[in-house]
């Protein structure tokens, strides 16, 4: 069991890497809103019965889903594996191409790969209380009143425009 003072450590650390990414997304924002970079990425929608697991990054307002940056030379589907074992712990499972969107975000011109990803039960999740705080099931009808990210909304169909 680990002591009193390692925990107020890890939490100490864990908060000081929260604003880290926090202050450094938004001077990444300034950057890209001047510079205007291609970027690619690669997101997954993991269904539990009807409902779609959500994930609360540290430095955004909205949730979305897991995922992240593509790496030089890496498909996107091993960039979604990846990223599922790095943000959630979630070991490798056979994912499913489900299409892509394109457009400005962020300041970048972005394009995001989708997968999809259907289980009978949640397993288990390992956040790193860094980047990704928080995860959530959400059911179709709680869909409507979620802020997303806008590459998420556009692949579920929400109208951003309310």
């Amino acid at each position: 069991m680990p002591s009193v003072e390692r925990t107020r450590l890890a939490l100490l650390i864990d908060s000081v890497w929260r604003m880290a990414l926090w202050l450094g997304f938004r001077l990444a924002r300034v950057w890209w809103h001047l510079r205007r970079p291609h970027h690619e990425g690669a997101l997954v929608a993991i269904y539990v019965g009807r409902a779609l697991l959500l994930v609360k990054s540290s430095y955004r307002t909205e949730w979305g889903l897991p995922g992240g940056s593509i790496h030089p030379g890496e498909s996107p589907d091993l960039a979604a594996q990846r990223e599922l074992e790095e943000e959630i712990g979630l070991p490798s499972h056979p994912l499913s191409p489900a299409g892509s969107v394109s457009g400005i975000w962020d300041g970048r011109r972005d394009r995001v790969h989708f997968f999809e990803l259907h289980l009978d039960r949640l397993p288990e999740l390992r956040l790193d209380n860094r980047e990704i705080i928080a995860a959530r099931l959400a059911s179709p009808e709680e869909l409507h009143s979620i802020a997303l990210t806008a590459p998420v909304a556009m692949f579920l169909g929400k109208d951003l425009s309310r």
